[in-house]
């Protein structure tokens, strides 16, 4: 079951929150492993991702934020942006056999930034795998998508330590 969570957190993570971290901070607490992105030369996204592993060495939490530029004057309809990330994750777990569930995109916030998010249930026949929480905001120049994952004891131990780091994240969002 570990090994399938690693490859599906590689998927979801791969592609669901992709376009959408230089500026923002995020201060990683310890025992959270930090992994590089390699991102494209020239380019304005950054991301930043950690994960959190179990006592057996095995990955119980990842949180990924993602940053991109905003063209000037226009503005991002970030409850879109959730509904979209919602539907990457869903055409990819189904490929896989697997079934989802995700609450109503609802408003949020990022910090201090207006926002959206969902969270999703990922089952395999019937049972429990993996908890997603999907988060999107935007500023008047620069968009992040936030996205973290765990097994369902991953994700109820680690949700009190994500949402500090989501609460302590540093966005640039004036400019």
């Amino acid at each position: 079951m570990q090994n399938r969570f690693v490859v599906l957190m590689v998927s979801i993570f791969g592609g669901a929150a992709q376009a959408l971290a230089g500026d923002s901070t995020i201060a990683w607490p310890q025992g959270w492993q930090v992994e590089p992105i390699p991102v494209e030369p020239g380019s304005e996204v950054s991301r930043q991702r950690a994960v959190k592993l179990d006592a057996r060495g095995e990955p119980a939490m990842v949180v990924e934020l993602s940053q991109s530029p905003v063209e000037a004057g226009h503005v991002v309809n970030v409850a879109g942006v959730v509904l979209e990330m919602r539907k990457a994750v869903q055409q990819n777990f189904s490929r896989g056999g697997y079934q989802s569930a995700c609450t109503r995109v609802k408003p949020s916030t990022l910090n201090e930034v207006p926002a959206a998010e969902t969270t999703c249930t990922i089952t395999l026949n019937g049972g429990h795998v993996i908890t997603q929480t999907l988060v999107a905001a935007a500023g008047p120049s620069k968009a992040w998508a936030l996205s973290y994952a765990g097994t369902p004891d991953g994700y109820q131990a680690n949700e009190g330590t994500v949402l500090e780091i989501r609460s302590s994240l540093v966005l640039d969002a004036e400019h």
